[in-house]
């Protein structure tokens, strides 16, 4: 096994919101854990969407199918520098602007640890947009039926099931007991690792609009004859989702029912985790997932029985969900390069010598828009502000830099990281914190994954005394600055 697929969905990473801030909160007690950190649900303007996601970059898209998704999940950072997952409607999906704020508004009520919450929302003119937590560790579909480097454990197979059916208990005592099309690719995981249940699927893809994909083997059979989502048609759907953790693959829920009464549980069982887990515990999963797959549906059991079910199956509990899965904590402390420690210690001379090395090497997918009419009578003037501010930046002119860069920018004939880059750089060092974000910030907008751009947005943010958000920005620039790299 080993698929490489790019990108995964409901909730999964651009510019301005940036990579995952909430902590792992993970209080098997208390109704619904420490969401302090969490602000209040708000109505955010298109244009702070459209900012925070690049202008909806395709390299900011995280749906399962990219751009042909009928409803585009796009990843972005807002000003405060928190990650966010937005779910933008098509075009003609929920017409009654009224409807989805009421919608939206209700939804973004609930609160919960095992939620990847809802944020806010955005309703400018047909724009309709779902503004979530972003959640930076991919799906539980990637973790199962796609992974790279190991198969998932069985005790983090059996704490995936068990915080799922405690977020959907949580819904269901908060008076949202649908949820539409509950699948693999709903389930995703936090910066600790924990898995949580998106928010995305407490609402319909639109106001009149299916519940559930067409993929009609997995859909309960009650759905197929009203075309109604019911709270047992959701628990049909936990059973599918236990099968998915049983095997490790997507199997028809009729084909695993056969295979269960024929007794053939080794052909249902993923052979990764052969030696993993005993036959009782196995059995009872297999057996809470036949409850679930009941063809009536008040033979199906409800959110608070799973939980209770669930519970005691429970292996490894004082193992961080992070180690079970393989991947680094988000908490854990992070290495900086050279680069990045010069702009932890906002080092502004070590920060100026590698940009003057580095050159123009990062604006290769710049953007030019020259007429004709600017080639023949502009351009070398316009190459010429470039060059001024360039020898200006190489003598520490910092003053003669910003003006040049500014003129040259002014014309709008290239879209350069760069140069916001080495005019941001040249406000810090004439102690100008706030204009230097706002370049730092316009070179993400152009380059969503530079990660020199994530850290000039740090110096400049520790020096306006805004630590926390700086910290978060220069993590950010060390992740992308190790992915460029190809370091692990």
């Amino acid at each position: 096994m080993g698929c490489k697929c790019s990108k995964f969905s409901s909730c999964c990473w651009g510019h301005r919101l940036s990579r995952p801030v909430a902590e792992a909160l993970d209080g098997e007690n208390g109704e619904e854990g420490d969401m302090g950190t969490l602000p209040r649900f708000q109505e955010f303007t298109y244009d702070q969407i459209r900012i925070a996601t690049s202008g909806f970059s395709v390299e900011n898209i995280v749906s399962e199918h990219g751009e042909k998704a009928p409803n585009v999940v796009y990843k972005g950072k807002l000003d405060n520098q928190r990650w966010i997952a937005v779910k933008r409607f098509n075009k003609s999906s929920w017409p009654d602007a009224r409807q989805f704020l009421e919608e939206a508004r209700s939804v973004g009520q609930l609160q919960n640890h095992r939620l990847a919450n809802l944020l806010g929302c955005c309703c400018d003119g047909d724009e309709r947009l779902l503004v979530a937590e972003y959640m930076p560790n991919d799906t539980l579909a990637k973790h199962l039926f796609h992974w790279e480097t190991q198969p998932m454990q069985w005790a983090m197979r059996l704490r995936v099931a068990l915080h799922l059916a405690e977020a959907l208990e949580y819904c269901t005592r908060k008076g949202r007991a649908l949820y539409h099309d509950l699948n693999a690719y709903r389930i995703v995981f936090d910066e600790g690792g924990n898995p949580r249940l998106s928010c995305f699927g407490l609402m319909k893809n639109s106001r009149d609009g299916k519940s559930y994909s067409t993929n009609l083997a997995f859909t309960p059979p009650e759905y197929l004859r009203t075309g109604r989502v019911t709270p047992e048609s959701v628990m049909y759907s936990f059973g599918t989702l236990l099968l998915d953790l049983i095997s490790g693959k997507h199997i028809p829920p009729s084909r695993a029912l056969d295979l269960i009464r024929d007794r053939n549980l080794q052909m249902l069982t993923d052979s990764c985790l052969e030696g993993q887990f005993s036959n009782d515990d196995g059995t009872e999963l297999v057996r809470l997932a036949s409850r679930c797959l009941q063809y009536e549906p008040r033979e199906r059991p409800n959110p608070r029985s799973l939980v209770d079910a669930l519970l005691p199956l429970q292996k490894e509990t004082e193992v961080p969900s992070h180690t079970l899965m393989g991947i680094r904590s988000g908490t854990e402390a992070f290495s900086l390069s050279p680069l990045g420690e010069a702009c932890m210690r906002k080092d502004l001379t070590a920060i100026h010598e590698i940009l003057e090395k580095l050159g123009y090497k990062d604006d290769d997918d710049a953007t030019t828009e020259l007429s004709f009419q600017m080639w023949t009578n502009q351009m070398q003037e316009t190459l010429n502000l470039k060059k001024k501010g360039d020898i200006a930046f190489r003598h520490k002119d910092f003053r003669a830099s910003i003006e040049c860069y500014t003129q040259f920018i002014s014309v709008g004939s290239m879209n350069s990281p760069t140069i916001y880059a080495r005019r941001s750089l040249s406000y810090l060092m004439s102690d100008m914190p706030e204009e230097a974000l706002n370049d730092a910030i316009q070179a993400q907008v152009i380059s969503p994954m530079w990660h020199i751009a994530s850290y000039l947005q740090a110096v400049a943010l520790f020096l306006v005394g805004k630590e926390n958000e700086a910290q978060l920005a220069l993590k950010e620039g060390s992740v992308l600055e190790r992915g460029q790299n190809g370091r692990p």
